[in-house]
């Protein structure tokens, strides 16, 4: 069978699996549940079939979630078993990111010494990062206001308990945040800002000393970094497994029916996402002059791997090795994707203006357009204060309730279903990361793209 045929055999087994579901599910046609089963298996065979003539890596990834899908809704016991390979895919992708990092940005910058570029390339990509993602907090604080699904919602009994107490973060939290005490502590903790500060500082103290001790030290950070990618490719022959299992749990545990009993609040972050990325980011592509195909080629795998595994963190690896194939040089990739990890988490700022709205909504709190845009600024800053802390998003959320008198107890509601959300926000920031660093090449005028991406 052909990869054609492949195709439309899959294409027509989900196409008859959905029928049957729709028609089980409206009460036009009664199905037994073993033949809405075996509908469903049949097109996930039909699946896997045209993903082993396909033979990219990609399509096993997008595949494996709808496995990790039907296997969490099917047997859900076995679902939320299979969150032990997820668990080991992430500690994988964890082991890469610090030496990854701090191999590419010394290279980076002590390979070419032109340290007045990489102040120039600071100054930029922070630039393009703060507009961003103001414009990201705005369409966020544009889209609660308009759908008002926190409005009428009422507190759930003992919803108070069940969160941690989390003061709001200060502005000198924020600053020490940023440099780290210990490197080692800073790798264990995987705090990619601190790791990226004290790389900086080692290239720029690498590239001032003489050469006979500047190239010994030059070489093993390049091997390094090439071993590194290497690495993940390695373990990413295991990304599919890993995605499908994440999947797997989070429906097995959590059920398909979630998405109905809060839909309001989850419709509302997935349509400003999807304005923020038609509205912002593809024009910004369109006018830097981004090659829109190739781009999304290169950030396929990365997104899918984030959108599974709710972890920005698990598609760092890929997307700065596939953004390097689109024509970005390694510098430039190493030194903005990582920093924009921490400063530029698009889908991230967005949620949290649309959030932290949300609970005052569901507390029956009438903020002003002043009270809201303070809590927009405030979100500018505190936003950038916690980069790598597990559930970043609730430390933050709850600061933020916090500073402004809000009650905790909506914060439980949106935790329901944060998960879902999580995928599609972490999604978000990936792709904003990727194209920062085109952007920046293209600034640099470096970018050549005439590498084709081969997954």
């Amino acid at each position: 069978m052909r990869l054609k045929q492949a195709g439309y055999a899959a294409i027509i087994a989900i196409f008859i699996a959905a029928l049957l579901t729709f028609f089980n599910s409206y009460n036009i046609l009664a199905v037994s549940p073993i033949a809405l089963i075996f509908s469903r298996w049949l097109a996930i065979a039909c699946l896997i079939l045209y993903a082993i003539k396909k033979g990219s890596l990609t399509t096993w990834i997008l595949i494996s979630m709808v496995i990790g899908a039907a296997i969490g809704h099917d047997y859900p016991e076995i679902g939320m078993k299979l969150q032990v390979l997820s668990k080991v895919f992430l500690k994988m992708i964890k082991t890469i990111v610090a030496p990854l990092l701090f191999a590419t940005l010394v290279y980076g910058i002590a390979g070419h010494a032109d340290l007045k570029q990489v102040g120039r390339m600071g100054w930029k990509a922070i630039l393009y990062f703060e507009v961003v993602t103001t414009i990201a907090l705005f369409i966020g604080l544009a889209a609660i206001n308009l759908s008002q699904a926190g409005a009428g919602i009422q507190m759930p009994v003992g919803a108070q308990e069940e969160l941690p107490d989390v003061p709001p973060q200060t502005l000198n939290d924020i600053i020490l945040h940023i440099f780290p005490e210990n490197i080692a502590k800073s790798i264990a903790e995987g705090q990619i800002l601190q790791i990226v500060v004290f790389s900086i500082l080692f290239g720029i103290a690498l590239a001032m000393v003489r050469e006979d001790k500047r190239l010994p030290m030059l070489k093993a950070t390049e091997s390094l970094s090439e071993v590194m990618f290497k690495f993940t490719n390695i373990v990413m022959y295991f990304a599919p497994i890993g995605v499908g299992a994440a999947i797997a749990y989070t429906v097995g545990h959590m059920g398909l029916g979630i998405l109905i009993n809060l839909f309001q609040l989850l419709a509302t972050l997935y349509v400003a996402l999807i304005v923020f990325l038609l509205g912002i980011l593809l024009p910004i592509a369109l006018i830097v002059g981004v090659p829109i195909k190739k781009f999304l080629e290169a950030i396929a795998g990365p997104v899918s791997i984030a959108f599974a595994t709710t972890s920005s963190e698990a598609a760092l690896p890929r997307a700065m090795e596939n953004m390097e194939k689109l024509g970005v040089p390694r510098k430039i990739v190493a030194f903005v994707m990582p920093t924009g990890y921490s400063f530029n988490l698009d889908g991230t700022t967005l949620y949290l203006s649309l959030a932290s709205i949300f609970v005052a909504q569901a507390a029956g709190m009438d903020l002003s357009l002043t009270q809201q845009l303070v809590i927009v600024f405030t979100l500018m800053l505190t936003s950038k204060g916690v980069a790598g802390v597990p559930r970043a998003s609730l430390v933050i959320l709850l600061g933020t309730a916090a500073s402004f008198g809000m009650p905790t107890w909506p914060i439980f509601i949106i935790l329901g279903i944060d998960e879902l959300m999580d995928m599609a926000r972490t999604s978000v920031n990936v792709i904003g990361n990727c194209l920062a660093t085109v952007v920046v090449a293209k600034w640099e005028n470096e970018f050549n793209p005439e590498v084709e991406i081969n997954e």
